[in-house]
């Protein structure tokens, strides 16, 4: 029995609908056959941009998409996917699969994806080999809407109005793949570079993100939050999901068994210490806690499925992940007040993905519908919350008046029992949808799609208690009113 108590009088802080964002690298077919078929593809799209796809992630109402990577990111010349596509540039993608990148998508291709997704855009800019140069002319030819030599090379490749950075993030992962640096030396690049990421527009101030840790690295966020700490506006941290923290094999998505299961598990918690950790030495240094925290590249990371090239990192996504994905998404709301904002990777066909596609084909992963259970939660408010019992984890929300509570049974065989208690509030009319399937690896495939979905789910309520008895690695979603 685990039991979980609620004051629905005490609200927390608001939780950032950032939180639920998503991650997208010219990797594999992230980008190319993912979000992007062109716009001669039989596949139905809209300016190249697939509909299915982007019709499912505004069902999940995305809010924010990173771009362009990821290691791509500091190996990526921005001036090589602007103009007509015939002209571009044509390039290696060293770091992932060494395929050819035509460049099709670039600049306007991403603003115009955001556009039909409605969300925020995050730009991921070059460091590791580009310019300051380089990098002060792309902020300009994004967001300046006066006369000058990027606004009017904008306008002539079709972009009269100048877009909205949401966020922009000085280099990615600039101790390893960015570029080998140490601390000292990449805080010092930082302080240099974001000097000229100039806000154009006097009504929006781009949300500024220095590099942060590679997992439990805590003398890297210690060193650039010392130097550079007054100059951003959050700093990254990356935690991928690998059982037993193995690289050299990190197992296959759909075949594992119950230890490795628990492993995997065991690694997704690791988050919550993780984030304690960089948060003290933030704080360290930022005695407001103006700083955020932005967890822009988390989640599951097993070997590709067989047959598939190494370097596209695709990979199936069963009801493990979906477990990962709701315990993760709940430490993050725990956190939410020093949480701006978290990229789960990646959106489409690499990793963690919420979508499959195969030529004209689509599936929604298991992870689709731990987002489609938790959106409930964007841009509300935490309330206090206790949980006795280690099998349980939770996040409420308030929304309109109402009320919202996902929980998670992570036990790999056995069913839970559990009571939620609310102080404050005898619940009128209560609704539940849960994802839940017969084993563990289950998951959908493109003849099976719907494998497995959301269902509604009854639960037991009484003057100020629901109650209910969650299946084995099921995720809940409880509405009330």
């Amino acid at each position: 029995m685990s039991k979980i108590v609620i004051d629905t009088n005490k609200k927390l802080n608001k939780i950032s609908r950032n939180i639920f964002g998503h991650f997208s690298e010219h990797l594999g077919r992230c980008i190319y056959g993912g979000f992007y078929v062109g716009e001669t593809s039989d596949i139905p799209n809209i300016n190249g941009m697939r509909t299915d796809v982007v019709e499912a992630l505004k069902a999940i109402k995305i809010p924010v998409l990173r771009w362009p990577g990821g290691c791509f990111a500091d190996e990526y010349h921005w001036r090589d996917g602007i103009g007509k596509k015939t002209l571009r540039k044509k390039m290696v993608n060293t770091h992932w699969g060494g395929v050819v990148e035509d460049n099709s998508f670039g600049t306007h291709e991403f603003f115009e994806l955001c556009r039909q997704l409605n969300c925020d855009a995050y730009v991921n800019g070059n460091v590791g080999s580009g310019t300051v140069q380089e990098m002060s002319e792309w902020v300009e030819y994004m967001t300046f809407g006066g006369i000058s030599p990027m606004s009017a090379l904008r306008e002539a490749n079709g972009g009269k109005e100048p877009w909205k950075v949401a966020f922009f993030g000085v280099g990615n992962e600039n101790w390893a793949c960015g570029g080998n640096m140490r601390p000292s030396y990449y805080a010092d690049e930082y302080r240099r570079y974001q000097t000229y990421v100039r806000n154009y527009d006097s009504n929006h101030k781009i949300f500024k993100i220095a590099c942060g840790s590679n997992g439990p690295d805590f003398e890297w966020t210690d060193v650039v939050m010392e130097i550079a700490g007054e100059y951003m506006d959050g700093i990254s941290l990356h935690h991928y999901t690998i059982p037993y923290a193995n690289w050299d094999n990190k197992g296959y998505a759909t075949e594992f068994d119950e230890n490795v299961y628990y492993a995997t598990i065991a690694e997704c918690r690791r988050m919550e210490a993780l984030i304690k950790g960089h948060l003290l030495l933030m704080d360290k240094h930022d005695k407001e806690k103006r700083v955020k925290l932005i967890v822009d590249e988390w989640g599951t990371w097993f070997n590709v499925e067989p047959g598939t090239n190494p370097g596209f990192l695709y990979q199936q996504n069963t009801m493990r992940d979906a477990m990962v994905a709701s315990l993760t998404l709940d430490i993050f709301n725990k956190f939410s007040s020093r949480i701006e904002m978290a990229n789960i990777a990646q959106t489409v066909n690499v990793l963690q993905a919420v979508i499959l596609t195969e030529n004209d084909k689509m599936i929604k992963t298991p992870t689709y519908h731990v987002f489609d259970l938790y959106k409930e939660h964007m841009d509300a408010k935490l309330l206090d919350s206790a949980v006795v019992g280690g099998k349980v984890s939770a996040t409420t929300s308030e929304k309109d008046g109402g009320i919202y509570i996902t929980v998670t049974n992570y036990d790999y065989s056995n069913s839970e029992s559990i009571e939620i208690s609310l102080l404050g509030l005898a619940p009128q009319m209560v609704s539940a949808k849960i994802l839940a399937s017969g084993t563990a690896n289950a998951h959908n495939t493109f003849d099976e799609p719907e494998n497995v979905v959301p269902a509604d789910f009854n639960v037991n309520v009484t003057a100020d208690m629901i109650s209910m008895k969650l299946p084995a690695h099921s995720v809940i979603g409880i509405k009330i009113k």
